[in-house]
């Protein structure tokens, strides 16, 4: 009987041809994903969370070799800022940025950077709100330690300084916001600083906060330019004061057993590109401050005034020893301790 080889030959091709179908199927099965969720805006030109996200994409997937995907959902569609916080605490979704408002229901003392007028300029507002610093490993200790499943990945402002606005008169003095119905965070330190002016604090969530201008359940807010330009409050509001009276941190959560989970070079690629991400961030804000997206964009349809040094001083008398008090009522030694580091590094930064 004559040897027929060739069917050994095929079948061993199809064998090996199968065997390199099966690893590649593998090799992506075996890609880790990290889901990243924010409030902002998805352009990487339109928020400072926008352009952290997509720059860390970039940069985790391509140093990974496509081994770490990363997922954005922006835009609010995860939810709130407390809401996707649970998720992250519990590994639903691996991480987000958040506002200090959302992190509030789990860490109660990020209310010490609400005391007023603290930060003379952002410059010294960058030194101090960065997680490398000592003030923001500090932080970062002490929420890792009060949260459970949460790491803080990075640390930077919101957006910049928080102003006024409202659709009923330029606010020069503290006796211009009596009466104004101020829609703040569900934060009692921001509650009890507007209070304190005069106003009536007006707690809402993110998302009701234009209808509420609109309609007339809110009188004004106070944001960072970014945050007003994009939300469109110019649409239901007539004065933007130039106020800088608040500059509050957004945190970048990541699920602490997920990143342990990492391989320690996955862990290291992910450190470096935050920072990185944290840094264009930041750069973003203070571009979307000065482009047709920002102030410019915003005077066009409002009236805009800035609040002289003297006037400044009569917020600060006002203002401070109210929401120093909130601090020292709802958050004890522990908090009173936090809020004097931060205000030496203030003061450190300065000299």
């Amino acid at each position: 009987m004559t040897t027929r080889p060739f069917p050994t030959t095929r079948c061993a091709l199809a064998t090996a041809t199968l065997s390199l179908t099966l690893l590649a199927s593998v090799s992506v099965h075996a890609a880790t994903t990290m889901r990243i969720a924010h409030l902002n805006p998805p352009e990487a030109t339109a928020s400072n969370s926008g352009a952290m996200t997509a720059v860390f994409k970039q940069l985790v997937e391509t140093a990974s070799n496509g081994e770490l995907m990363i997922e954005v959902y922006p835009a609010g569609q995860l939810g709130e800022d407390a809401n996707v916080i649970n998720q992250v605490s519990q590994g639903i979704v691996e991480s987000t940025i958040s506002s200090a408002g959302g992190i509030a229901e789990h860490y109660p003392r990020i209310g010490i950077f609400d005391i007023p007028f603290a930060f003379p300029n952002i410059g010294v507002a960058t030194e101090v709100i960065d997680l490398s610093s000592d003030f923001g490993q500090m932080l970062a200790a002490d929420l890792e330690a009060e949260t459970d499943g949460l790491k803080l990945l990075g640390l930077l402002d919101s957006g910049g300084f928080f102003h006024f606005t409202n659709s009923e008169r330029p606010i020069t003095s503290p006796a211009d916001m009596e009466g104004l119905r101020i829609r703040t965070m569900t934060l009692p330190t921001h509650e009890a600083m507007i209070n304190s002016l005069g106003a009536r604090a007006t707690p809402l969530a993110w998302s009701e906060v234009y209808t509420a201008l609109q309609t007339g359940v809110a009188d004004g807010q106070m944001n960072p330019i970014q945050q007003t330009a994009f939300a469109n409050f110019d649409e239901v509001q007539e004065y933007l004061t130039i106020s800088n009276h608040l500059i509050t941190p957004y945190l970048w959560l990541i699920n602490d057993d997920f990143y342990d989970g990492l391989s320690e070079e996955h862990q290291q690629i992910i450190d470096w590109a935050s920072k990185v991400a944290v840094d264009a961030g930041r750069a973003m804000s203070r571009i979307i401050e000065a482009s047709d997206g920002g102030l410019p964009k915003l005077s066009q349809g409002m009236e805009v005034n800035t609040i002289t040094p003297e006037a400044r001083e009569a917020f600060v008398e006002a203002a401070q020893p109210a929401v120093r008090e909130v601090i020292v009522d709802r958050y004890g030694d522990d908090g009173v301790a936090l809020l004097d580091a931060m205000l030496d590094a203030i003061s450190a930064a300065q000299e």
